[in-house]
């Protein structure tokens, strides 16, 4: 029986990690979406022995995306399948500063690749998936920020929050259906990744926690990607995944 998992931004970063990781499981069958497709990640995983689909998609764009996703898991055999995964991991870290009015293409963009394709995604696994009677679940990857908050980082902040409480509601909605689908959004921890840098890189005048990540990464506070990744899997694979629908992967 195959275990089959969607998965967003798996070009790089985490999400390149969670890719080869999954991959390495038995039966693994992925399907990965991302700005751009990976060579690597195909040789990846032609030698696990993984069956792995790459879609190249703009997720600031979701909802073509989304339908595209519906009429591809109504296109699978739920009698060959164990589990059905979503992990929603792409992100961007938007503006860092003020929010102005000037910001609002970039505002619009990041709300849409950090909340609105989660949700349309969601939404759509959970319209394909409905009467399968296997493990279902939804990991969405938020942040310690969607928590606390930054300034500087409001929209970052502000999406990730609505992720938070998006994930409570799906899973109220989802607690007493007869195939429920459990979720969770998770915080990963501080990662070295792009993001990072990105922060580190930002204008201390307007982003006035900027020094606090720079400390990060000279401390060698920060996670690789292949062990946030393992952080992440490891508590998808907990017996008690959606127990709490807001979690970090810290947590005992």
């Amino acid at each position: 029986m195959k275990h089959l998992t969607i998965l967003t931004g798996a070009s790089r970063g985490m999400g390149l990690a969670l890719a080869q990781q999954l991959c390495q499981r038995p039966q693994a069958t992925l399907l990965c979406i991302s700005r751009q497709t990976s060579p690597e990640l195909d040789a990846w995983a032609a030698a696990q022995g993984a069956n792995l689909v790459q879609w190249r998609a703009d997720l600031a764009q979701p909802i073509p995306v989304a339908q595209k996703v519906l009429a591809w898991l109504q296109q699978q055999d739920p009698s060959q399948l164990a589990s059905a995964t979503l992990i929603n991991n792409a992100g961007v870290i938007g503006h860092l500063g003020p929010l102005s009015p000037q910001d609002e293409q970039v505002l619009q963009a990041t709300l849409a690749i950090n909340l609105e394709a989660p949700m349309q995604l969601t939404a759509a696994f959970l319209s394909a998936t409905r009467a399968w009677a296997m493990s279902k679940k939804i990991l969405n990857i938020s942040s310690g920020l969607g928590r606390r908050a930054m300034a500087g980082s409001s929209m970052y902040c502000a999406s990730k929050a609505g992720m938070d409480h998006y994930s409570r509601c799906v899973a109220l909605e989802e607690a007493d259906l007869p195939h429920g689908v459990r979720i969770v959004s998770l915080a990963p921890g501080v990662i070295d990744t792009d993001m990072q840098t990105d922060l580190r890189s930002g204008d201390k005048n307007l982003f006035p926690e900027r020094d606090n990540f720079v400390n990060l990464k000279q401390t060698g506070a920060l996670s690789s990607p292949a062990q946030a990744a393992a952080r992440v899997l490891s508590y998808l694979d907990r017996a008690d995944f959606g127990a709490q629908p807001v979690a970090d992967s810290r947590d005992a």
